[in-house]
């Protein structure tokens, strides 16, 4: 899919101020060229909390694909609980994955007839990407040894930059080098506070393999291979059980808790202490494994996007009524 508008926002090493300040105003100016009934934005980024704050400014009604989502903690995860908080606050029409998201948009005083459960778009997307014809193929690392035990890896969250990244690489370090059959691969984010410690903390491990960022379907495939998952992605919490994939967290709060509640994911930090066993019992004991693999996945059933389209024609028909 190709955009028809391009803010062109990024810059090296930018601070949020920076990127909230652009987004801000240059979806101001798409307001002002282009008359828009709605405005729908998904998830909790900054580009996500300065579009919801354009639109309220240009009184245009903005629905929130995945809100709800609270961890309760402004500080984890930084800056994204408060985007998703002052987002909600904007947004006009909610769809929340869970019933648990329900509830936090509940209590925070929305009302119900503003609010449809639709499970997460990421499930529809994992569902149907992983059964496209040749996937496999696009696995990244095609030399790989069969027998090699894979962990897949993706860390890059803006509160472990520093120390916690170094504890997060010295795990993964102890982890390959505990066993013979593990193989790591960890396609590295382009930001430089975690490339200047990843790089040289585990770039001459052997069984470790670095790699750029990979485009999704690529991903996609890499997580089939995966007999683990270690990540402190949002977005891998809600697709790995649609794999039957373990995943242990890289953080202490997460604000999808469903996947911690019904086994599939387990919250270990970024202490080596903690990683390390977590990871090596997955690895020697089938049990465990098996009771984080084998659930249902918690953020719905692939149909989340028909449940969003269902919700915005209800709302549009409710709101068209009451205009007239």
């Amino acid at each position: 899919m190709a955009p028809d508008h391009d803010l062109d926002v990024m810059l090296p090493n930018q601070t949020l101020t920076q990127v909230t300040v652009r987004v801000l105003e240059r979806m101001t100016a798409l307001f002002g060229t282009t008359p828009l009934d709605a405005v729908m934005i998904q998830g909790d980024t900054t580009t996500c909390l300065g579009t919801a704050l354009a639109a309220f400014y240009a009184r245009v009604p903005v629905a929130h694909v995945e809100a709800g989502l609270r961890t309760w903690d402004m500080d984890r995860p930084f800056p994204e609980e408060m985007n998703r908080v002052v987002v909600g606050q904007l947004t006009a029409i909610h769809f929340p994955p869970t019933e648990g998201s329900k509830q936090n948009l509940l209590r925070e005083g929305v009302p119900a007839d503003r609010i449809t459960v639709t499970g997460n778009t990421a499930v529809d997307a994992i569902l149907r990407t992983a059964n496209e014809p040749g996937i496999d193929g696009l696995f990244p690392l095609p030399d790989l040894d069969p027998e090699q035990r894979l962990i897949l890896v993706t860390a890059h969250r803006r509160e472990s930059f520093g120390e916690p990244f170094q504890r997060i690489c010295q795990a993964l370090a102890e982890i390959v080098q505990s066993r013979d059959d593990v193989t790591i691969l960890y396609p590295v984010h382009l930001n430089n506070n975690v490339r200047s410690v990843v790089m040289p903390m585990l770039g001459k491990l052997d069984r470790v393999r670095l790699v750029e960022p990979l485009d999704y379907r690529p991903f996609v495939a890499a997580m089939k291979r995966a007999e683990l998952i270690i990540s402190d992605s949002g977005g891998i919490q809600e697709e790995a059980p649609s794999l039957d994939k373990p995943v242990l967290i890289l953080r202490d709060e997460t604000e999808r808790p469903e996947c911690v509640q019904v086994g599939a994911a387990k919250l270990v930090g970024t202490d080596p202490a903690r990683i390390v066993p977590a990871a090596l019992e997955l690895l020697t004991n089938r049990a465990a494994y098996d009771a984080m693999a084998k659930v249902p996945n918690p953020f719905g059933d692939g149909r989340s996007s028909h449940h969003i389209l269902t919700g915005m024609v209800e709302w549009w028909a409710r709101r068209t009524a009451t205009q007239r």
